[in-house]
């Protein structure tokens, strides 16, 4: 009989980092730096599987796409903000991450 092994994976960032002062461990540094960018590249493909999901939703729907489609294009361009490697055109506020509505008193 054999036994499986679940293998535990850490999915946060290093507990060692200081962001005040990222030099000071090297090796925490890099380690921020691997889950920052595996965070990036996750929200990425989840950006991907919503696009094919809205253009799945245009054909099937055709000229009733503004209405039947329009939750799937507004989470797909809710998830395109903010994500990227800063190479395309888009105005610099929108690069940063997701702002929360604000609300006027």
């Amino acid at each position: 009989m054999v036994r499986k092994r679940e293998v535990q994976f850490d999915e946060g960032p290093p507990d060692d980092f200081d962001p005040n002062n990222p030099y000071a461990d090297p090796v925490a540094m890099l380690e921020y730096r691997e889950y920052l960018v595996r965070e990036k590249w996750i929200d990425i493909e989840k950006a991907k599987i919503l696009r094919e999901k809205l253009k799945w939703c245009y054909r099937i729907e055709g000229i009733n796409h503004l209405q039947k489609c329009k939750h799937l294009r507004e989470q797909y361009l809710e998830s395109t903000r903010g994500i990227g490697w800063g190479k395309d055109h888009r105005p610099y506020e929108l690069h940063g991450p997701k702002k929360e509505s604000e609300s006027v008193e």
